[in-house]
């Protein structure tokens, strides 16, 4: 023991002389065209200003100091502090490299919040059209019959929409632990993984049409029933939600499929979130007709019409196929889908719903006819929305999904360096933004932000510099490509990794405010532009 203790004796001068000493504080505010310099200094020790641009400090500082300076003129400043006993070594400190650590994790949490919502929203909205396909609706009076029978009633049917839901969340889990969240982010601006998106969703639009059947082995449903007949218990609640799963992955298949090629790339709990909310909307008809068996008596009965529910989605799977087909073409800039080409086969699409809805319309109940009719018209009316797209219109409600329309009006580099030199030439400043082919935030900015008359003449100001992070083309020696050189400079220095952010620099490349995430209030976007 009093060897331990003389032994931490003698090394701990070594650990105190290692402890870091940071005496001065330094903080930064940006006022209209001027910075706001402070350095807070602790009691017993002063500063000395070794370099601060063209400035000199022949004085030492105690307690702070302050200086004011022209945005244009800030400049990193490399100091050292003394005590009596000792002084630091020369530290460099950046107004610009601080203001981005204060700002960049903000817009990124902000912009995975709304993503993540929006994953949940359309899990719950994939749920609530899996319900009406042939392979779950048939099943939900069958299955609450076979619960009220049991005597277990209520209690059952709830367990049973827990176990729906806890299974759909764990395939969610599955898919991040499988691939990881960096890697579904690469796999989603990934061209090949694109192409491989497009192709699967095409094949779920055939298999809605009618061509053929994705269907998992008979064999396992069978053993499945049979073993949750014969257990008891949550067990075999379980088996049955199991069961359903397997048998209704025909039609749950391409919903789920098309959902978690969606949910890649968000974040790391994109794929759950997802599948929670398809869960809670596929498990809430079997747990409230439990509750309220007499409603069953109300529900429509199982018919031709679910064909139709199916022909209808595989159209709308068809239409978000492109999307991931023009991520891969804009990556690779193969130019196989141009804007015009995107928007004519939307317009097929939804004008095909339409039709397909239309035909035959006079052989079906009146009922089914208003019901049809509900769906013609937005359908005929959307496709018509789309066509003046075809010669220039924005067409905002598609923005998240078509490729990037171009806007007049404005000079655009696509090379960090160069959009710089340019500004330093012409002294003007610069506005940076970080985008993406697959961003859907981005194309929604551009369409109402970017595209706004009032914003577009205020952009007149700068030098405008669009930074494509996912960019696949001009690979350097050592092959990288745009695309990650772009990501890498948005990552090391403006602390952020979420698109779209825009940067506003003055010429010699100092940030002049905060940078802005995703917004789609054109107003906003003007107040935050400094010139």
């Amino acid at each position: 023991m009093k060897r331990i203790v003389s032994i931490l004796l003698a090394i701990w001068p070594v650990f105190a002389m290692a402890q870091m000493v940071e005496p001065v504080k330094w903080s930064g505010e940006t006022v209209g065209d001027s910075v706001r310099i402070k350095a807070q200094i602790e009691p017993g020790w002063h500063m000395n200003i070794i370099e601060f641009g063209e400035r000199e400090f022949d004085e030492e500082f105690a307690d702070s100091f302050v200086i004011t300076v022209a945005a244009s003129e800030v400049t990193p400043i490399r100091f050292n502090a003394c005590d009596d006993e000792m002084c630091t070594a020369p530290e460099t400190w950046s107004y610009s490299e601080a203001v981005i650590q204060q700002s960049g994790p903000t817009a990124e949490l902000s912009n995975s919040a709304s993503g993540l919502l929006i994953i949940f929203l359309m899990g719950m909205l994939g749920g609530l059209l899996a319900i009406f396909t042939p392979c779950v609706w048939p099943i939900i009076p069958m299955t609450v019959s076979f619960f009220l029978k049991k005597g277990g009633g209520r209690r059952d049917a709830v367990l049973y929409g827990l176990s729906i839901i806890v299974l759909y969340v764990g395939l969610g889990l599955l898919v991040t632990l499988l691939f990881g969240a960096s890697a579904l982010n690469d796999l989603s601006t990934n061209a090949i993984v694109n192409i491989v998106f497009f192709l699967i969703l095409v094949i779920f639009a055939l298999s809605f049409f009618g061509l053929f059947e994705i269907t998992l082995p008979d064999s396992w449903s069978t053993a499945l029933d049979s073993k949750a007949r014969s257990t008891g218990g949550f067990l075999s609640i379980l088996l049955m939600a199991f069961t359903l799963v397997i048998v209704s992955f025909s039609c749950t298949g391409p919903i789920i499929g098309t959902l978690l090629v969606e949910a890649a790339g968000h974040s790391l709990l994109a794929p759950a979130i997802g599948m929670l909310g398809f869960a809670i909307a596929l498990a809430l008809p079997f747990s409230l007709f439990a509750m309220f068996p007499q409603w069953l008596k109300q529900a429509p009965k199982s018919g031709d019409w679910m064909t139709s529910f199916k022909v209808v989605l595989a159209f709308l799977e068809l239409a978000l196929s492109l999307k991931f087909l023009s991520v891969a073409d804009l990556a690779y800039g193969w130019g196989i889908l141009p804007r015009w080409l995107f928007l004519v086969l939307w317009i097929a699409c939804f004008a095909g719903i339409g039709i397909y809805l239309l035909w035959n319309i006079h052989r079906v109940s009146t009922t089914r006819k208003i019901i049809r009719v509900l769906v013609i018209i937005p359908s005929f009316v959307f496709a018509c929305y789309l066509v003046p797209g075809l010669w220039g219109a924005p067409v905002k409600a598609v923005s998240a999904f078509a490729p990037p329309m171009e806007i007049e009006g404005r000079e655009v580099f696509y090379d960090f360096e160069e959009g710089m030199a340019y500004a330093r030439q012409e002294n003007k400043p610069v506005l940076v933004d970080f985008t993406g082919y697959g961003c859907v935030n981005c194309r929604k900015m551009e369409a109402f932000v970017l595209a706004n008359d009032s914003v577009k003449e205020r952009l007149k100001n700068y030098v405008f510099i669009e930074l494509y992070v996912d960019d696949r083309l001009d690979k350097d020696a050592d092959g990288e490509s745009e695309g990650n050189e772009n990501s890498r400079l948005q990552r090391e220095r403006f602390g952020s990794n979420a698109q779209p952010l825009y940067v506003q620099l003055n010429p010699l490349g100092f940030q002049i405010a905060e940078p802005m995430a995703f917004t789609i209030d054109p107003q906003e976007f003007l107040e935050w532009l400094q010139y």
